[in-house]
């Protein structure tokens, strides 16, 4: 009697901890990663509500302060066509970031999918689908996406539709690196003891894949995708640069730089390129921060 009483106790002293919360515990006691998530808030918002709290737009044109340098009236100076440079960045963050969260999504379906199926299925499957990534892989990524820029703009396609296939483009040459590390941990998992016992159910393939062992691997998607979003919003940004990705009027980061192109601007009109370059960096790197105390917060073998 006395000895069901105890365990009865020692039941109700039990407390169950989610995972989420234990990541978040440890996450927390990462500094940097906490400064470079409220950037990365911050950034996300101010290009959101920013635009509307301004009293210019896209088309607002000061004639009578044609390259001024920052004023009370323009708070970031204006361009040579009397643009607030401050509107114009705010308005650039929502298509560069866009830019970076739509492409990471794509690479995320894909590269999961095609993942799972190799790690599970293995033989001929696995062997076509890796030696696929193998090749795209050897590829260098920023000359291919310079030469489908270049054919999308002898394609004279309409800017509107532009930054979609700039997107496009970006997710469908980023995901061979995520489907070889999610076919890794497809193949491990699939040898484990749960893997066992949904075999012994008769529980089919797609059930396997997508409800046992894709949801395992959700630590390493949120990381790697996490780390990819600044490597898509840097490449969004190298094209617009070169006049490939998004183009004028519609600004984004990249492009506002690439109106600097000789040094007499750069030297005498510092405002024009200094506020989207700075954006650029404090926004990659604060993802980059994050990605990392992520992960690091994600690893079960990490004691801290």
């Amino acid at each position: 009697m006395e000895s069901n009483v105890e365990i009865k106790i020692n039941k109700d002293e039990v407390k169950t901890v989610r995972p989420a919360l234990v990541v978040w515990r440890r996450l927390k006691r990462n500094k940097l990663a906490i400064a470079g998530l409220v950037i990365l808030i911050c950034m996300i918002l101010i290009s959101i509500f920013g635009p509307f709290l301004s009293p210019y737009n896209l088309e607002s044109m000061d004639t009578a302060n044609l390259y001024s340098p920052p004023s009370f009236a323009h708070l970031l100076g204006t361009d040579q066509l009397g643009r607030d440079i401050l509107y114009r960045v705010m308005y650039a963050g929502r298509i560069s970031i866009a830019v970076g969260f739509v492409a990471i999504i794509l690479e995320v379906i894909l590269g999961s999918i095609l993942g799972s199926i190799a790690g599970y299925y293995g033989g001929i499957v696995d062997t076509i689908i890796m030696r696929f990534v193998d090749i795209m892989l050897c590829v260098p990524m920023l000359p291919i996406l310079i030469v489908l820029a270049t054919v999308m703009s002898d394609l004279k396609v309409p800017t509107q539709y532009r930054i979609i296939v700039v997107m496009f483009i970006i997710g469908m040459l980023s995901w061979p690196s995520l489907c070889r590390i999610i076919r890794g941990q497809i193949l491990t998992l699939r040898e484990q003891e749960f893997m066992q016992a949904a075999e012994a159910l008769g529980l089919s393939d797609r059930r396997k894949m997508f409800k046992h062992l894709l949801p395992n691997t959700v630590p390493t998607i949120i990381v790697t995708a996490t780390l990819d979003i600044g490597g898509a919003i840097l490449y969004e940004s190298i094209l617009s640069f070169l006049g490939l990705g998004v183009i004028p009027p519609t600004p984004s980061w990249g492009n506002m730089v690439q109106v600097v192109s000789d040094l007499y601007s750069m030297q005498n009109y510092p405002w024009l390129w200094i506020p989207p370059g700075i954006c650029i960096f404090v926004t990659v790197m604060s993802i980059n921060l994050f990605g990392d105390g992520l992960r690091d917060a994600l690893d079960p073998k990490l004691k801290r």
